[in-house]
């Protein structure tokens, strides 16, 4: 399969938001560990922050 190189039109610039067509061009790029480091990356940035770790920073805050 060839896939076409150029930008995509049709990719909002507005938000950095990408067209499906664009990210599925993209993972067809990728090699295939590539998805999977994808995905523990995304679930490890939606984990909230720890209230340990919140507690220090509002200390560090209060010292400035």
């Amino acid at each position: 399969m060839i896939l076409d190189k150029r930008p995509a039109r049709n990719v909002s610039r507005g938000g950095g938001k990408e067209s499906d067509k664009v990210k599925n061009a993209k993972a067809a790029e990728r090699p295939g560990w590539a998805s999977g480091l994808r995905q523990l990356y995304d679930t490890v940035v939606d984990e909230p922050l720890p209230d340990a770790f919140k507690d220090l920073l509002s200390k560090l805050d209060d010292k400035s």
